[in-house]
């Protein structure tokens, strides 16, 4: 791996698999293989509880591709910084965006351990790939870091990409999630895309299918918050929301037609595709 993308601070992989990781429970529910029987029950459990929870990892995953192959095929954006990147598994943003174009650069932060191990593999063959170890929910340690500067040039467009991310921070541990979008949002140039999904207290008859997913994901190491359309919407303040605007995933450019029925699980996941003026 050559040195200039490699971030000093990234941690010798001491993975800890006796407790559950929220990167690795959905990787598991996208089918991958980076996960361990921890994981595995976590999220059986999860799907015990509440029937085909696995459609909030699944659809949340088939947005990001739908978003990022319109920023990069219709709005002209090649350069990405994807906050909380998970694991890598299939359609990665790098894969999507440099399939439009190949001289996209993405700029991935983590700091789960799992990830940062894993993410080293994708450094090894892709030199417009790079990997950044950081606290997403501390906007200075991602805005200020060198490597970000580096590979991002913040005097023209770019996409930030929150997705399914800031509904695992707790407020009571650090700034409001509102606060956090709010710093990234105003460090980001006229012209330049916000991707953003988070889990969804709709507040009406799928209520209690949030409401018992998070008490299942914060009983464990895990932590997930639903919050409501207000809650989300003011995550989003200063963007220019495309349409459909703030949306069911599935909702937000649809490659068809649905052909069966949404399970219940998929009304508590909203995404959104913003503009900054």
């Amino acid at each position: 791996m050559a040195d200039e993308r490699a971030e000093p601070e990234l941690p010798s992989a001491g993975i800890d698999t006796t407790t559950p990781s929220v990167a690795r429970a959905y990787d598991a529910a996208l089918g991958g293989k980076d996960n361990y029987e921890v994981d595995r029950q976590l999220l059986a459990q999860l799907n015990a509880a509440v029937p085909e929870v696995n459609e909030i990892a699944v659809t949340n995953r088939k947005f990001l591709i739908r978003a990022v192959e319109f920023l990069a095929r219709k709005a002209g954006i090649d350069q990405f910084l994807d906050c909380g990147s998970g694991l890598p598994t299939a359609e990665n943003t790098h894969q999507v965006a440099q399939r439009e174009n190949r001289d996209s650069r993405v700029v991935y932060v983590d700091n789960d351990p799992v990830v940062l191990a894993h993410g080293r593999a994708l450094l090894e063959d892709n030199d417009r790939t790079f990997l950044v170890g950081a606290n997403i929910f501390d906007p200075p340690a991602v805005l200020e870091n060198d490597t970000v500067h580096r590979h991002l040039d913040f005097t023209r467009p770019l996409a930030l990409l929150q997705v399914a991310t800031l509904h695992h921070h707790n407020p009571d541990e650090g700034l409001p999630p509102a606060e956090i979008m709010r710093q990234y949002i105003d460090a980001l140039p006229s012209g330049s895309y916000v991707v953003f999904s988070h889990f969804f207290d709709p507040e009406n008859e799928y209520s209690p299918i949030a409401h018992r997913v998070q008490e299942i994901l914060n009983a464990s190491i895990s932590r997930g918050y639903f919050r409501t359309r207000a809650e989300i919407e003011g995550m989003l303040t200063g963007l220019e929301l495309l349409p459909p605007g703030l949306v069911v995933n599935d909702d937000w450019y649809p490659t068809g037609p649905r052909t069966t029925p949404r399970p219940d699980t998929g009304n508590c996941i909203v995404a959104a595709v913003g503009r900054k003026p």
